[in-house]
This record gives structure tokens, sequence and C-alpha cells, in this order.
């Protein structure tokens, strides 16, 4: 074989050196990720995690019940491992890649992204859409997933912690056999980005769900764009602020005065349980801390302003326009004057959310879900790629219905998923007419359906539809 999981042999190593890669792994993310994000953003050592600080294999156990198991990728430069640790185990199994696979998952990896990156196809990532669902079950065989899931039961509730470029993927789509991954572990699956921030994240008591604060359609092509599902959401809250279209700007979010000391944050936002952003996003590859959350007056004349990479930025598809990022809310904005205590969910409904710094060749994960983790949220879901609206309507609609029932985020989250992925046009249409939604909302959203002749059609079966989001974090 050219792969295989240590467990007993010849090739076993000692257990000091099993303990010692997975706590010099971890020193090596935390390092990096402190590092940059302290140059980045200026902001305060104390508000990161230590540089240089370690976990130990014995803490790392004892984030894990009886019933839940971590798998966490390392990218080396010959191979690639998971480590597969649960608690009633004394050390982690540990799975270790050929040359060979190492090789094919960076092929993956770079079809993949020139596909979604395409400037010929932009608007609707034809080509890479249509793709998806092949190229996971090809990177599920490159990374041997079956092989991992074999040493993990399937009552167990999965963590996924994954290194580099395997953080833009949706591993928890996987197809594996006649079904996907997401289906075979009803306890749920969820992600991390290390495990100590994860056991940040665990530390924190943020149950409350009573107050919401959330941005609505902020720029003009989003105007009523959630089909109604801010709406919804918020009947589920006793307290809510919504900030919508041209109130929902920066300086109402973030005030920042000349003195870099003296920053005002919305006092509804500072109490909120929960944070619904539906807005656009945006991934910068080339200065992650710039990587924004796009609101009110971001778009400005690309003739009135300079266009570069780092404080502006083109919109594709209209060379008229760019974003500037001194009005959008960036990841150093959210490291350095966030404060959410008292937050237990952060949403990003929006595009490309989640995706993170995969150019550089350290080990941090860096993009706007571990800014508003360090910024004291419990959890955050967000997506990996540019998301269809309905699709998105419902699936936010049901998340939050399921989390008022379950009152557990990566459950509710799973659910609604396939509850996305299994349902029916027909099932659709008796959905909506139920819903909590408006009459004009639920003609608005029955449009989209009436394109179907079949009624038993799955109109959103595919992974695009259901797949971007992932929650990161704490999991309740």
């Amino acid at each position: 074989m050219e792969s295989a999981l240590y467990t007993h042999g010849g090739s076993l190593p000692s257990i000091g050196k099993r303990y010692r890669g997975i706590e010099y792994i971890e020193r090596s993310k935390t390092r990096n990720l402190v590092e940059l994000l302290t140059k980045a953003t200026l902001t305060s050592p104390e508000k990161l995690p230590s540089i240089g600080s370690s976990i130990q294999f014995s803490e790392i156990k004892n984030l894990l019940d009886n019933e839940t198991a971590i798998i966490e990728w390392y990218i080396f430069n010959d191979c690639f491992r998971a480590f597969i640790i649960t608690r009633d185990n004394d050390k982690p199994a540990i799975w270790h890649s050929s040359q060979q696979d190492l090789n094919a998952l960076i092929d993956w990896t770079n079809e993949y992204l020139i596909d979604y990156y395409n400037p010929q196809d932009q608007q609707y990532k034809a080509q890479w859409q249509n793709q998806l669902e092949e190229r996971l079950k090809k990177l599920s065989k490159i990374l041997h997933i079956e092989e991992i899931l074999y040493q993990i039961p399937k009552c167990y509730r999965l963590i996924f912690i994954p290194h580099l470029y395997l953080h833009l993927f949706p591993l928890h789509a996987f197809p594996v056999k006649e079904s996907y991954l997401i289906d075979l572990f009803p306890k749920g699956v969820s992600y991390a980005p290390s495990c100590q921030l994860l056991q940040q994240v665990q530390l924190r008591q943020n149950l409350d769900f009573k107050s919401l604060f959330a941005i609505q359609n902020p720029t003009q092509n989003l105007y009523e764009g959630d089909l109604g599902a801010v709406a919804a959401i918020k009947k589920q809250f006793i307290e809510h602020q919504i900030l919508k279209q041209d109130q929902a700007k920066k300086s109402a979010i973030l005030c920042i005065n000349e003195n870099p000391h003296n920053v005002t944050l919305h006092e509804k936002l500072l109490k909120a349980n929960c944070v619904f952003f539906f807005c656009h996003g945006y991934f910068n590859p080339n200065y992650p801390e710039n990587s924004a959350l796009l609101l009110k007056d971001c778009f400005v004349s690309s003739e009135s302003v300079k266009v570069d990479y780092k404080h502006y930025i083109p919109v594709p598809g209209d060379e008229d326009i760019a974003v500037d990022l001194t009005k959008c809310l960036t990841l150093a904005d959210i490291i350095t004057h966030f404060k959410l205590e008292n937050c237990r969910l952060v949403t990003l409904s929006a595009c490309e959310t989640g995706l993170t710094d995969f150019t550089s060749t350290s080990d941090e994960y860096i993009g706007l879900p571990s800014g508003f983790l360090l910024a004291g949220s419990t959890n955050v879901v967000s997506s990996l790629w540019t998301v269809n609206a309905t699709a998105t309507a419902l699936l936010m609609i049901k998340f939050y219905e399921e989390l008022k029932e379950k009152s557990n985020i990566v459950l509710a989250l799973n659910r609604a998923q396939r509850w996305l992925k299994n349902t029916n046009v027909k099932e659709f249409q008796d959905w909506v007419s139920k819903s909590s939604l408006s009459i004009v909302c639920q003609i608005e959203i029955n449009r989209y359906f009436y394109n179907y002749e079949n009624t038993s059609t799955k109109p959103f079966e595919s992974p695009f539809y259901w797949a971007a989001f992932c929650n990161i974090g704490k999991g309740v």
C-alpha cells in the first residue's frame, strides 16, 4: 500500500514522538497565526494566543467527549498526514500519505482554483460548478478519506482541523459510497482552525440566544435579495437590531475617531448573542487582513481612486466601479476593535466569507471566521464560494428553525443542509406556504420553482447549493 494508518508493527513511531508531532503542529499553527495577525492588524498580543504557546496532547483529549473525534491534517514538503484523536485512545492514530498522494493533492488544488478563479467565467462559474461533485469524489480518494473514517464509529461527532489549502474545501460534502460524509455522522460535522482555538472557544459559556444584531442588504444589488430570510429569522429573537440598506454602513457599526484608541462599537452589537450578516463578502489572497464584508458606500467610481489591491479592489465584470476597503468591515477591523463576549453565533450569509490565505506557505488560518472567533464569538458559520441566493435564503431560514428546536449549532446546520439537499420541488412549495415568510417573499421564492416541470425533482441536490456553509468553532 502507498498509504497506511499507523496501528502496530515495524513502522509504528514511539508514543512520545506521536505526542510531540501533534504538539509541534499546534505550536507551529498558533505561532504563525499570531505573528501574522499582530503584524497585519497592530492589535494587542493579549487578544491572541501567546506566541509559541503550546497545548499538550492530554489537553487536546480533554476537548472531546466520549463520542467526538478530531481529524487534523498537516501538509509537509513530501507528504501529508492525518491525526485521528479520540478521548479513549492514549495516542493519536496517524495516517501517512505517499509523495504521490501529495503530488495528486497539489495538482487537484491547482485545477480547482484555476477553474474557480477563471476570469472568463466569474459571473456563473459554470465549469467549476458542474465539476464540483466529481472533483470532490477525486479529492476524497486522494485523501483516502474512507480509510481514515474506518477508524471512527459512525455514532461520533467529527471535528475537522484542515491545514493550508484544505481549509478551502467542503470536507463534510465528500461522497462516501452511496451518500455523503455529512449523512454518515448524524451527531454533526464541524470545523476548527486549531486545537488551541478550539480550546479557547470551548471555555466560553455563551449559551443565551435572545438578541440579534443583523446587517441586511447593504448594497443596491442585494436590496431584498435575502428573499425575506432576515425578516423570518428575527421573529425568533426577543430583541433585535437590523441595520438595513442605507443604514448598513461601517460608521454605524464601528466609529473610529482620529485617536486610534477612541473606538465606539454599536451598543446592540456589544450585547448581541447572534450576529447575522446578509451581504457580499470579499477574500483578499494578497492582503488577507483586508478581506472584508462589503457594506453601504463601499462602491466608488474607479476613475476617482487609484485602484490597488491593498486599499481598493476592482469589481469583476464592471471596470467602472471599485470597492473602497476603508468603507468595508475588514478582518483587521474585526480583530482589532470588535468585542463579542456575549456572542454565541456569527452567521456570514455572504459569498466567500470562509476563504483563507491559500497562497501562503506558513501554517496560519487567516480569514474572516478566525477574526470573529478571536473577537470573542463562540461559533461562526461562513461560506466557501459564491452562493446561490434562493438556496441560501432557504438554508438560512431552515437553519434558524432547527437551531430554535435543537439549540445545537452544528446539528442545526447539518440538518438544514440535508433538508436542502433531499427536498423536492413539491415539498419546497408546501414548506414555503406554511413558513413565516411574507406573502410577497413566498411568491418570489415560488417563482424559482416554476421552472421545474417535474415536481419530484430535487433542485438543490448538488453540493454547490448546500455544501458551501460550514460551522467553525464550539458547535453548540
